[in-house]
């Protein structure tokens, strides 16, 4: 719930925070725990490439902030963090974060804004998580996976989330969680590939699986600039006007859907970005950072509006996905 007046400015809706206490991660992680080495962050064995404070520093993100010409960030926990091992004890974790989450918010003075956690593999307990962040001052959704278990938006437990979202009114952020294949092993193509395909499965899921068209006021941003959406929504489309099987989930084609949806401006391509506005409406098209990672775009709103919608239409289409 966010009543408070909040600041001025660019709205920054992908960036990530976690605070050192829970650098821990849920129970049945698949990563390991994150750690500190010589000031460097790292996943496991796995250098991350950001100084550790850059994570958990909420001063380092306010002056951050400053520098780029951010005047409000949305602040959801990084992907590794999210509970999919299946494992008991993974409420502990998300009533922690969420709790963490919400005391930096509020003493942000208007500056923050924070995006939960949920319990990924129980849906009823995700919907009392749920309904207490709807109560909970500067708290506008939750962020999520694209995918649990094999499965997407369209199907088991995120399907019931995304459900009691919109029943709630709150925002849905979608982050991937970079997964392991043999064959992105190298060159760290599980991120340069893996998380643009793991995103455009779900765009894809969401709106073949008529996700969207059931829930008309769910409010959902996919980061990334939608990963390899904006590049297949033609073929898509084409594959739902001449098969059956595409189109027995949806009533309509995914290229008219498309424009109901909200996507992130870190395409880290102008031609992509600019791809990305022309099918999208003119409300979809949010500012983003992905601060801290090594990926992110260093300049978010310079970027945005150089290749993208001016700061004024990024300002209202961010306060449009937040509910506000």
């Amino acid at each position: 719930m966010i009543s408070a007046p909040i600041a001025d400015g660019v709205i920054d809706v992908h960036a990530h925070w976690l605070p050192a206490e829970l650098f821990h991660l849920p129970p049945g992680t698949p990563y390991g725990r994150m750690q500190d080495r010589e000031g460097t962050l790292h996943l496991g064995d796995i250098p991350l490439s950001i100084p550790t404070r850059a994570m958990s520093d909420v001063a380092a993100i306010l002056t951050d902030m400053r520098t780029t010409g951010v005047g409000v960030r949305v602040l959801s926990a990084p992907p590794f963090a999210f509970p999919v091992g299946g494992v008991a004890g993974a409420g502990s974790y998300v009533a922690a974060f969420n709790e963490a989450l919400s005391g930096v918010v509020a003493d942000a003075g208007g500056r923050l804004v924070g995006l939960g956690m949920v319990s990924l593999d129980d849906p009823a307990e995700a919907r009392v998580q749920m309904e207490q962040l709807a109560r909970t001052e500067g708290m506008a959704g939750i962020a999520v996976p694209p995918l649990v278990d094999g499965r997407s938006l369209d199907q088991g437990s995120l399907r019931r989330i995304v459900t009691d979202a919109e029943d709630l009114g709150l925002s849905v952020l979608v982050h991937p969680m970079q997964l392991p294949r043999p064959e992105w092993s190298e060159h760290y193509l599980s991120n340069l590939v893996g998380n643009p395909v793991e995103t455009a499965t779900a765009v894809a899921a969401l709106l073949l699986g008529g996700v969207k068209e059931q829930l008309p006021r769910l409010r959902i941003c996919f980061v990334h600039g939608g990963g390899c959406a904006p590049g297949l929504l033609g073929r898509w489309t084409h594959g739902w006007h001449t098969r059956a099987d595409v189109r027995r989930d949806s009533t309509r084609p995914p290229d008219e859907v498309f424009g109901e949806l909200f996507f992130d401006t870190v395409t880290h391509d102008p031609h992509l970005l600019r791809l990305l506005s022309a099918h999208a409406s003119e409300g979809g098209v949010v500012c983003g950072s992905d601060h801290p990672f090594d990926m992110a775009q260093n300049d978010p709103v310079r970027f945005a509006t150089d290749h993208g919608p001016a700061a004024e239409a990024l300002t209202t289409n961010a306060r449009a996905f937040l509910g506000l």
